[in-house]
């Protein structure tokens, strides 16, 4: 049987890596990917798998030199490190194969550096590949014929990796999206129709992180509630679970917009313990929106501020992507989306460049326009030509928005007015709990106030810049006399760490410091 190593590369520092921020706090990652964990359940009994995350820990060429087989995986923004390590492995005689979202929308740049490549899901076809591997038949490009059954997924085995070294847990619930948006390559990977683990699978997976002391856990669902009603009962069957473990996990997640048009939905997720919900925003151009077909931001009569404004009073925190680039923007498109953050109070706000991703319609219509130009995506951060915008006006643009909303006065401006003035109130339902139970509750504030004391301490000794050790000073003394409660004091010194990468990253890119990034 085989000895197999699953790698995944490391991560160049991006928004959402934390590269900053996790030191302060003695991580080494955010969170782990969920496909080597889940590989490694669906390796059949007698293999030998090894997992690697470069992003925790350090390759060792020789020993996956020794493997019989060494398989990759990666994104987009892993593409150049794949490579190199690939490029390694071949001068060294390794057998190597590749999966992931990266090779499923590019087949073509692994081309001569692996023996096999896996297109899009792989739990019907890592073990089919196995099996013809072990009887010196195996192909050279796996694809599933059907889309993966999710009721049939096994348990991942997040045993085999280093679960002390990242600062999130995560966890898979559904694939797929119903909606259309032109840029998006999740619908070409997952599809349009939302399918969705049992109700048990997602409980078991919950609870096998917990058992890991995974206290804060990453719902990685592209959008979770794609199927609401499905969804529905499974938060029901969390929300159980936490009550009776006293809410042991804290959850974000993703999820569209019209998350706010389903009062029963956003209780079931504060219910469930989901304090955040990453939400894709993309622009508030109207025009924009329709021409990339995202109109589930345009339905109803309410408009997106008000939509967040809803999601934020339920008891969920919104963090938003936005993109800059459409056809319908022009050199106004900077200012709204400003305006825009500073009105729905959001604080963690991801601006991106319009990209088109392989095997995308965006890729399709951009290509047939003589609009791609890959060779100039280096200087200006993104494949795109803009229709109404200079490439070089867009990509100064975006680094100058990038930089201005995470600068600290005007980010805990919108945080406080969010925190302080806006009523915003989170995991109300674990607070109630925690009520009825005097000392659990004492014990639970407790251990809050010492993890935000210990995070502000390390902020106050890693932090070099003066005047964000003040800012971060001033802001937590403020907020905790105003709201004295351990856990929105621990929430709020969690928003400095988090602060402290967003505002470093968008600072050193935009003072050339460090390559330009697109952020989505």
């Amino acid at each position: 049987m085989a000895d197999i190593v699953l790698v995944n590369p490391r991560f160049d520092p991006s928004f959402w890596g934390f590269e900053h921020a996790l030191p302060v706090v003695g991580k080494r990652a955010n969170l782990p990917v969920a496909c080597l964990p889940l590989l490694a359940a669906l390796t059949p009994e007698g293999h030998d798998v090894t997992l690697v995350d470069e992003n925790v820990e350090t390759i060792d060429f020789a020993r996956l030199a020794r493997a019989d087989i060494v398989g990759l995986t990666g994104m987009s923004v892993q593409q150049d490190r794949m490579r190199e390590i690939l490029r390694e492995l071949r001068a060294r005689g390794t057998f190597c194969v590749v999966g992931g979202p990266w090779v499923s929308v590019s087949e073509e740049a692994f081309e001569g550096l692996v023996e096999t490549i896996f297109v899009g899901e792989a739990e019907t076809t890592w073990p089919e590949f196995l099996a013809d591997w072990g009887a010196g038949r195996h192909r050279p490009r796996y694809e599933q014929a059907e889309r993966t059954d999710m009721t049939r997924v096994p348990l991942p085995r997040h045993d085999l990796l280093k679960m002390d070294r990242y600062l999130f847990g995560s966890v898979q619930f559904s694939r797929g999206c119903p909606f259309q948006c032109e840029f998006c390559d999740i619908i070409i990977t997952f599809g349009r129709r939302p399918r969705l683990k049992g109700t048990r699978q997602v409980v078991d997976e919950l609870e096998a992180l917990r058992r890991q002391s995974m206290g804060l856990v990453f719902v990685v669902d592209d959008n979770l509630i794609g199927n609401k009603e499905a969804i529905k009962e499974h938060l029901r069957a969390i929300a159980a679970w936490q009550r009776q473990h006293d809410y042991p996990l804290i959850l974000s997640t993703e999820a569209s917009i019209d998350l706010a048009d389903d009062e029963e939905l956003m209780q079931l997720m504060t219910e469930a313990n989901c304090v955040s919900v990453f939400v894709g925003i993309e622009t508030p151009n109207e025009a924009s929106l329709r021409e990339t077909k995202k109109l589930q931001n345009l339905r109803g009569t309410r408009s997106l501020v008000e939509k967040v404004h809803a999601i934020q009073g339920a008891g969920l925190e919104v963090w938003c992507g936005l993109i800059v680039g459409f056809d319908h923007d022009d050199a106004g498109v900077f200012e709204l989306q400003h305006s825009f953050v500073e009105a729905a109070r959001i604080s963690h706000a991801m601006i991106g460049m319009l990209a088109a991703i392989p095997k995308t319609p965006l890729h399709a219509r951009l290509a047939a326009d003589g609009r791609l130009d890959e060779a100039g995506a280096a200087e200006f951060g993104t494949n795109v030509i803009p229709a109404g915008i200079p490439r070089a006006f867009l990509r100064d643009g975006y680094l100058a928005l990038l930089v201005g909303l995470h600068e600290p006065e005007s980010w805990f401006d919108r945080l406080d007015r969010l925190y302080l003035e806006g009523g915003f109130h989170f995991a109300q339902p674990r607070a109630a709990h925690l009520r009825q139970r005097p000392w659990r509750r004492w014990w639970a504030g407790a251990a809050d106030l010492v993890r935000a004391a210990a995070i502000f301490l390390r902020l106050m000794l890693h932090v070099r810049d003066p005047l964000l050790r003040r800012t971060y000073r001033r802001r937590i003394l403020n907020l905790a006399r105003r709201r004295p409660e351990p856990a929105v004091i621990f929430a709020y010194a969690v928003k400095c760490l988090f602060h402290y990468h967003q505002h470093t990253f968008a600072r050193e890119m935009g003072s050339g410091k460090s390559r330009l990034v697109n952020t989505i």
